[in-house]
């Protein structure tokens, strides 16, 4: 008796442990692909390109004044007496640091709009993710646009589709 109940249990054990093998399902998406395809994201990078132009444009009359100021400078260096030659070339450069200080605050802040542009959309896209994932019953979703994920095979299920059609794109 003892020995059917063994023979039963182990024969049980392995069963289960088919089901649950059989079970796990797994998706794959390519996230930047899919965000760029977004409406949202091409407006952002719409409305990133328009800051980044008035900044370049702001940025090329500081360098135009410089270049006049350093053109006048040099025109009249010979001439100049110690105290104006100095203070010239001190004012020259300050604008030069000025400069380099303010392409440095552009390049920051552009960085800074583009994560507040593009946070909103990429938690959409994630809960979007996410509802399909429950959906489908998967494990795991992976981000095959990250290079991480090494192989994925046939039966990995692709959720570009379903993301897609959860975003309203297509």
């Amino acid at each position: 008796m003892k020995l059917i109940k063994i023979f039963i249990l182990m024969v049980i054990v392995t069963f289960s442990g088919k089901v649950t093998a059989q079970e796990l399902k797994f998706g794959h998406i390519n996230i930047q692909k899919l965000v760029a395809e977004l409406p949202e994201k091409k407006a952002a990078d719409a409305q990133l390109q328009a800051e980044a132009g008035k900044l370049q444009d702001q940025l090329k009359v500081m360098s135009e004044d410089l270049d006049k100021k350093y053109s006048t400078y040099l025109a009249q260096r010979d001439s100049l007496p110690d105290l104006i030659r100095a203070t010239k070339e001190k004012e020259i450069q300050d604008l030069d640091t000025r400069i380099k200080q303010y392409n440095q605050m552009a390049q920051q802040t552009l960085s800074q709009k583009e994560q507040q542009l593009l946070q909103p959309i990429m938690q959409k896209v994630q809960n979007a993710i996410t509802e399909v994932g429950q959906e489908q019953g998967l494990i795991y979703i992976f981000d095959i646009s990250s290079q991480v994920v090494l192989y994925h095979s046939d039966k990995s299920i692709d959720c570009e589709p379903l993301v897609k059609a959860k975003l309203g794109m297509q």
